[in-house]
């Protein structure tokens, strides 16, 4: 009975942290935007080259690592990833240009219906550069918060 109980117990304590540290699942464009359509969530695209890229390792290690963005992310948004090292394809290559990404890293947020989300002061919510944890936070519960945003 002992056995069982601790058993129950180790188990108990592993489940939480196994959920915790998950990896995020990213979509491509064309699977993100049909999912964000039909669920009625915002996106966050990500135009990503990864290794050696001082931006986009700090953002993996520090933003969507940490459990409560990755967490906010793959409950209130549909994560997509568009890989900048391999040839993009048109759907890719004309939502960056839209926002004049020039090839290089861009974080947008989107709409449901792929329309830049602005603050409320009309200033466009996407970074070309690092972003603090923190301030990712703060605008995941500002984008989930307005009610015109779906």
């Amino acid at each position: 009975m002992k056995r069982l109980s601790a058993l129950i117990l180790i188990l108990g304590l592993m489940i939480p942290a196994a959920v915790c540290t998950a990896d995020m699942k990213w979509f491509s464009l064309k699977e993100g935007m049909e999912k964000a359509r039909a669920e009625k969530k915002p996106m966050i695209v990500d135009f990503f080259f990864g290794k050696g890229c001082p931006r986009c390792e700090f953002l993996q290690e520090k933003v969507y690592n940490d459990p409560v963005v990755s967490g906010k992310l793959m409950a209130d948004f549909v994560p997509i990833r568009v890989d900048l090292t391999r040839k993009l394809n048109k759907e890719e290559e004309e939502l960056g240009s839209r926002y004049d990404f020039k090839n290089d890293c861009l974080l947008l947020f989107l709409d449901s219906q792929a329309n830049i989300i602005k603050d409320p002061g009309g200033k466009k919510l996407c970074f070309v550069d690092k972003v603090d944890p923190e301030e990712f936070v703060k605008y995941l519960d500002t984008i989930k918060a307005r009610k015109d945003v779906k």
